[in-house]
């Protein structure tokens, strides 16, 4: 048998889009790691660089430059967004820091890639709305678990009237990483931007807001479990805790829905329940992170013999799953949402438009957050959500 001859590598694309990350703790590694694989897996129209790191110091950014495979760092992350180098900025710097950035960013004419939640504050969530709109710069917040390809099914199987007219949506995202009273405080307890709703709730929100639609009002509740944590791991030292370990909600969605939802970073046995389910009138659809390339749908057609919810198992036909490989039940993972909203957000650059989940929906979700909040303050009074 002859060989068959090697196929010759696809050129990459002529154009190139600078990268550069400011942050390199666990989320920007993540995106490090995204930019660098984005161009193998999806056929873009321009191929991502790594030119610039910056992070809190020189040592700092000169070593995760070199592990990360950027070509320059600087402890001054006003010099990588004024490099002419850097098409795109991208923001996992501690939440207080992402407004400033993000302005300059703006400004300088820099599409902008932005961890959540996208402001400490919905002021400064809409300050830097409406930066982004008035510069005309591609943006996306990282609302990463919107990605999932079953996500876009289970919007696609509601759009269809796949379980009738939508009457209900029930939500949580429940972790235990704050579930030790001696976990100290971080950047997470912060009044600025901290708590467990800001922290992990918005992803639940994200998602109730794609499948459901825009939230009008909202009834809220919070509660601290603990009311004082160590000011450093180890320490004797106790400061008293002014956010949220928990909050639950009430929303009432501007279709008419009627829905709940919860955040709780204290939630013992819970790694990764960020979930939901769905009802209509002809059926319901459940999902949990727990198990992401699960999609759950019960249908009331069905013979009354056979009725129960139905598991749908991701693979290439809930694009983009086959990009990454083109048989199911092989499963993505945490990192490969990642990918995928580096995609959106490179065709977003060359296209100069907003990438999916962009500054205007990330500023939609906090001001839902801080509705809840206000509404909890106020012994769970109706409040509307004003983005």
């Amino acid at each position: 048998m002859t060989a068959s001859p090697p196929r010759s590598p696809t050129p990459p694309p002529a154009i190139r889009c600078g990268i550069g990350l400011i942050g390199s703790g666990f989320m920007g590694r993540c995106h490090a790691n995204a930019f660098r694989s984005v161009g193998g897996l999806f056929p873009l129209p321009a191929e991502p660089a790594l030119r610039w790191l910056a992070d809190v110091d020189e040592p700092t950014a000169e070593r995760a430059a070199r592990e990360l495979g950027f070509e320059r760092s600087t402890a001054d992350w006003r010099e990588l967004v004024e490099s002419p180098e850097v098409d795109l900025v991208a923001i996992t710097a501690p939440n207080a820091l992402h407004e400033p950035i993000a302005l300059a960013a703006a400004a300088a004419g820099k599409a902008i890639y932005c961890e959540k939640p996208l402001a400490p504050d919905l002021a400064a969530a809409r300050r830097m709305r409406e930066a982004v709109e008035s510069a005309g710069v591609a943006n996306k917040v990282a609302f990463g678990f919107v990605s999932n390809p079953l996500i876009d099914h289970a919007r696609q199987l509601i759009a269809e009237g796949a379980i009738g007219r939508v009457t209900g949506f029930r939500g949580r995202h429940a972790e235990n990483y704050m579930a030790d009273p001696q976990a100290p405080h971080s950047f997470r307890t912060d009044p600025v931007g901290g708590g467990a709703l800001a922290d992990i709730g918005s992803h639940i929100l994200a998602l109730a807001r794609k499948l459901v639609g825009p939230v009008e009002r909202v009834v809220g509740a919070s509660s601290t479990f603990f009311k004082e944590r160590p000011v450093a791991p180890g320490s004797e030292e106790l400061r008293p805790v002014e956010v949220d370990d928990t909050t639950q909600g009430i929303l009432h969605f501007a279709g008419g829905v009627l829905g709940s939802v919860e955040a709780n970073w204290a939630a013992t046995a819970r790694t990764m329940d960020l979930s939901f389910e769905i009802s209509g009138t002809e059926g319901a659809i459940a999902f949990t992170q727990e198990r992401m390339n699960e999609l759950l749908l019960y249908r009331r057609d069905e013979p009354q013999d056979q009725r129960g919810y139905r598991r749908i198992e991701a693979g290439p036909q809930h694009p983009p799953y086959g990009a990454f490989c083109p048989a199911p039940g092989h499963h993505l993972g945490f990192n490969d949402l990642k990918v995928i909203e580096a995609a959106d957000l490179v065709q977003a650059w060359h296209e100069g438009r907003p990438a999916a989940a962009d500054f205007a929906e990330a500023c939609a979700v906090q001001a839902t957050v801080e509705a809840l909040h206000t509404s909890a303050r106020n012994g769970s009074a109706e409040t509307p959500v004003i983005p």
